[in-house]
């Protein structure tokens, strides 16, 4: 069985380029039903699950109470592992093919308004030392390129480009895209650099810790949530949140969905039309303040 499983994760890390967050979360989700089919149905081997095991597994996630969005994705799992087995003639047929996701409501993503962002950038003053232009920097890369947490921890000296205003950012699956920054974030760039260089900090990472080291995902969380607590009530304040906004306040004002979808790094436009939902939600909104018939 884990044979199985591990040459699974190893096509998803190295043919497919997978993050390790999500092979793990790959690896979690097969284990997992894995040890269900041992315990409840005394299958030793996942390749001989049929239909009723993975429905009987459904239906004991949902009794526990996890979320049809988790359970959506542990079905998503067993798919592609199956579909793995099956294209490689290790089972003779896909027993998760007839396995339908079970329906779940769309929730808008979470986002800062324009003048929370403003607060937060324009009036919140930061200590002018190395420390406070470092969190300034972080807050105001996450906001104006919408790059995810994982991209900004791997951002380097070297992909910052001064001459043609832009960063190379690696995103998921090893995917390379270039995005245009202003002339201010530049600025605020060089002169973070040299406050760096000031401080006797060497590392070809862009930006540090407080002990001149590379950024660990809970440092930037805690910055973020730190940061948006003064200037907004919302329950989520993560990194993530500020993509969400970044996004929605490029298609509020009128920025091009490919475009968008582009500078996102998404491989899909569907991933990137979620955002058109806020923008929507906005103009109904107007529509049902001022028109007659509304």
């Amino acid at each position: 069985m884990l044979l199985m499983v591990e040459t699974f994760l190893k096509y998803l890390s190295f043919e497919k380029r997978y993050s390790k967050h999500t092979v793990e979360a790959y690896r979690k989700d097969l284990l997992q039903f894995s040890d269900f089919l041992s315990s409840d149905f005394e299958i030793d081997s996942i390749e001989e699950a049929k239909h009723p095991q993975i429905r009987g597994w459904i239906v004991t996630l949902m009794d526990n109470g996890i979320s049809p969005k988790s359970v959506n994705r542990k079905i998503a799992t067993l798919k592609s592992f199956y579909k793995f087995l099956l294209g490689r003639e290790y089972i003779e047929a896909n027993p998760a093919s007839q396995i339908k996701p079970l329906k779940t409501e769309k929730d808008l993503p979470t986002f800062v308004k324009e003048d929370e962002i403003t607060m937060l950038l324009d009036r919140v003053e930061f200590e002018a030392d190395f420390f406070g232009q470092r969190d300034r920097l972080l807050l105001e890369l996450l906001y104006s390129t919408g790059i995810r947490l994982a991209e900004l921890q791997g951002l380097k000296e070297s992909d910052v480009n001064f001459y043609e205003n832009t960063i190379r950012v690696l995103g998921k699956r090893n995917k390379e895209r270039i995005i245009p920054i202003g002339n201010s974030l530049i600025e605020m760039i060089g002169n973070y650099q040299k406050l760096k260089n000031e401080m006797g900090m060497v590392g070809e990472n862009l930006l540090l810790t407080d002990k001149g080291e590379s950024l660990y995902p809970m440092f930037i969380y805690r910055k973020v949530n730190k940061y948006l607590s003064a200037v907004t009530t919302l329950s989520k304040k993560s990194p993530h949140v500020m993509r969400h906004t970044f996004a929605t306040h490029l298609l509020n004002k009128g920025a091009d969905l490919n475009a968008v979808k582009d500078l996102l790094g998404h491989t899909s436009l569907a991933a990137t039309q979620v955002y058109t939902h806020n923008s929507i939600e906005k103009l109904k909104a107007a529509f049902d303040q001022a028109h007659p018939k509304a």
